[in-house]
């Protein structure tokens, strides 16, 4: 009865306009203080556990560093990028797109963040070329659901966090299912693009997409921080998470200089001779393949070379390739190696001692100020659902819920391949009307144990689970992808549906596949850490 008493005090909270976080707080509580055992203080036991849940603690760190990389002119250096490697296709802007959003969802973890900060800049484009404004749209609504899947997810920590599993493993499960949903996508904008003849880009030379790529890399960079540093051991998921926030940061200010009080100003000033320039960005390369050879076999292959022997080639490969650059650079000017970098170390001086000097106003410049409130806002409102969410997650195991649930279903005949059905259909439902890290927090812990007692892998459940999220995201009435759109482009909530509903159905197949061939997400980390061992 208690069950039933619970659920009906939360859909009537709902279905008269209590926020989520506070029907599922206020439901709870009561059940607590009138029908359960538990006495009411474990309330603020369970609130406060919730609230010291050390996997949890990246969250604010990852809406940290993607609001910096949001503001920061990271997406705009992304999105060219992105055109000058694909966008010669055919629907080449719209097919950029994607892989921009795929790009800057590896930055961010948040799928609004990534159709804000994509979204606002590619939609312009594309209509300027000739793309409907229907078709822009519909097509960043739905890319921009790929910042929850490609690690790293905030969603996908709620749901390690909310089943004890690991978060680099779940990260790791997102790769190749994200992959193949940004690439379903492409090919569907490619044979729309086929059909009405939209138009290509002319082709970029190799020289363009090098200097495309030399723009976007320091943002770039932060992918291989995050992933690299989880993988090689150098730090858990929450670290990664705040190293990530620290380097957008000064990424954000102090090197693109798009923001803060250095905004707009140069690296290079006009009176700058050119073997300086030359010697300068030398030293910039030479300084990128170092710390790549240490990404690679330090943190992604340490077993491949000794540690000392990876450091001597990396500094010989680094220095190689700045003298390199210099000699080939400075040889059409008729300069000399020694000239170029004397000159290099002269810019450099300068912008050490130009940064140096606006430390302190950049920590509190107004563009800095403003980003952390936007992210502590964002913050409070998502943590308050999810300890909410994680007090009604205990009241439903303290009256077995969970178990009452797996035997009635395993009574009636339910395997593996009907459960997962089931499932589906209710986080299709339940995402129409609910936050995706909330309805998480609900349903992860009542279908986990049937998952595992019919022998669904952890991990798989959860990139399903993730991906049920992704769709409703962009399913009306509550798809917050949907009213992210609509504020960017002036279309109204309606129009943004209709533009996004063709696209939907990829995403719907790729549930299908994604549920039912389990080594789309479990392939790789199994490959790399072996299976995920849960204690029942």
């Amino acid at each position: 009865m208690e069950p039933l008493i619970l659920l009906g005090l939360v859909l009537g909270l709902m279905f008269l306009g209590v926020p989520i976080a506070v029907a599922l707080g206020l439901s709870s509580t009561l059940i607590i203080a009138y029908f359960s055992n538990d006495s009411v203080s474990s309330v603020a036991q369970q609130l406060f556990t919730a609230s010291q849940n050390y996997t949890l603690l990246a969250i604010p760190y990852f809406i940290l560093a993607s609001s910096f990389m949001s503001t920061g002119g990271v997406a705009r250096r992304i999105i060219r990028f992105a055109v000058a490697v694909v966008g010669h296709i055919r629907g080449g802007l719209a097919i950029a797109a994607v892989l921009a959003c795929m790009l800057f969802a590896a930055l961010s973890g948040s799928s609004p963040a990534t159709v804000v900060a994509i979204g606002t800049l590619a939609i312009s484009g594309m209509v300027q070329v000739g793309y409907s404004k229907s078709f822009a749209a519909g097509i960043i609504a739905n890319a921009g659901t790929l910042g929850i899947l490609i690690p790293p997810s905030i969603v996908m920590v709620v749901y390690a966090a909310s089943v004890n599993v690991s978060v680099g493993r779940m990260f790791m499960a997102g790769v190749v299912p994200g992959l193949l949903a940004g690439a379903m996508l492409m090919g569907l904008i490619y044979i729309v693009a086929r059909m009405k003849g939209l138009p290509a880009e002319p082709r970029k030379s190799v020289r363009q997409i090098i200097d495309a790529g030399k723009e976007a890399g320091f943002g770039l960079f932060l992918i291989v921080i995050i992933l690299g540093g989880i993988y090689g051991g150098v730090f858990t998921p929450t670290e990664a998470a705040a190293v990530a926030a620290v380097y957008s940061f000064w990424t954000a200010l102090f090197v693109y200089r798009d923001m803060g009080p250095m905004k707009g100003v140069s690296w290079f000033e006009p009176a700058d001779p050119e073997e300086g320039r030359i010697g300068f960005s030398g030293a910039i390369y030479g300084t990128s393949l170092i710390i790549t050879w240490f990404a690679v076999f330090f943190l992604l292959a340490p077993s491949v070379m000794a540690p000392w022997l990876t450091i001597v080639s990396g500094l010989a490969l680094g220095l190689a390739g700045a003298l390199y650059y210099v000699r080939l650079r400075g040889g059409e000017i008729g300069a000399n190696a020694g000239s170029c970098f004397a000159g290099g170390a002269a810019i450099f001086a300068r912008a050490v001692r130009l940064s140096l000097r606006h430390t302190l106003g950049t920590l509190f410049h107004e563009d800095t100020r403003k980003v952390l409130v936007d992210s502590a806002k964002v913050t409070v409102m998502l943590m308050f659902i999810i300890v909410n969410a994680l007090l009604f997650a205990h009241v439903l195991t303290a009256e077995r819920v969970p178990q009452i649930i797996t035997d009635w279903m395993i009574g009636i005949g339910f395997n593996w391949f009907t459960f997962l059905i089931a499932v589906n259909v209710l986080l299709l439902i339940g995402g129409q009307f609910m936050e995706p890290s909330g309805l998480l927090l609900i349903v992860a812990p009542v279908v986990f144990p049937i998952a595992i007692q019919l022998g669904v892998d952890p991990i798989h459940l959860g990139i399903i689970m993730v991906v049920n999220m992704e769709i409703g995201m962009i399913t009306p009435p509550i798809g917050l992808n949907l009213f992210v759109t609509s504020g960017i482009t002036g279309m109204s909530l309606v129009q943004v549906v209709k533009a996004a509903m063709p696209f939907v159905a990829v995403l719907f197949l790729f549930l299908i596949m994604v549920t039912y061939i389990p080594a789309l997400s479990t392939a790789l980390p199994n490959a790399m850490f072996g299976p995920e061992i849960v204690q029942r």
